[in-house]
């Protein structure tokens, strides 16, 4: 699946962060409905090891901090412990502050039953435009609201791209409630 057209601008970056080059790579994947599972995520457990290989045999099991985690590895960027846990990633490299957030960054935020991860790609006035796993059940862009916003990591960079930056959208499309 290609990235909707008002994110085209995004392939036009030549010095991207890794980690949008490697999500964009998987832009578009999707859980099985009912009882299948896809087994491309199913296999990215198994690509990273951990007990989270064992544990995550499931599609229907929240993959977000599982597209976090198999984006970090292929960008060769650390990987937290528990990466399944989307609270864990508040500890990634290096926090920064919403006034720092820039195209690539890591984004936590807070929702009933847990947390959601995901990485910056723009804002709007409201919400933050994040490229994401488990977001109805595929990976795509989808607006949240900048009020659940917990945490802002970092990667370590030794020379940052000068893309890592903010990016400012019109606010268009539904905000997520529950990426669950």
């Amino acid at each position: 699946m290609k990235i909707p057209t008002k994110y085209k601008w995004l392939e036009s970056i030549s010095d991207r962060p890794w980690l949008i080059d490697e999500a964009l790579k998987l832009y578009g994947t999707l859980e099985v409905a009912g009882n299948g599972d896809n087994q491309t995520i199913i296999s990215w457990a198994k690509e990273l090891g951990g007990w989270e290989a064992n544990y995550y045999t499931k599609d229907s099991i929240p993959w977000c901090g599982l597209f976090a985690a198999i984006v970090c590895k292929r960008a060769k960027k650390t990987v937290v412990k528990n990466y399944l846990r989307a609270m864990s990633w508040a500890s990634w490299d290096k926090a920064i502050s919403a006034d720092e957030v820039g195209l690539g960054d890591i984004l936590v935020f807070s929702r009933n039953g847990g947390g959601h991860v995901g990485f910056y790609v723009a804002e709007d006035a409201t919400a933050y435009h994040v490229l994401g796993g488990n977001q109805s059940d595929s990976v795509n862009i989808t607006r949240i609201a900048k009020s659940r916003l917990y945490s802002c990591q970092r990667a370590a960079y030794n020379v940052k791209p000068l893309s890592v930056k903010k990016y400012f959208m019109d606010a268009s499309g539904e905000v997520s409630e529950n990426e669950a």
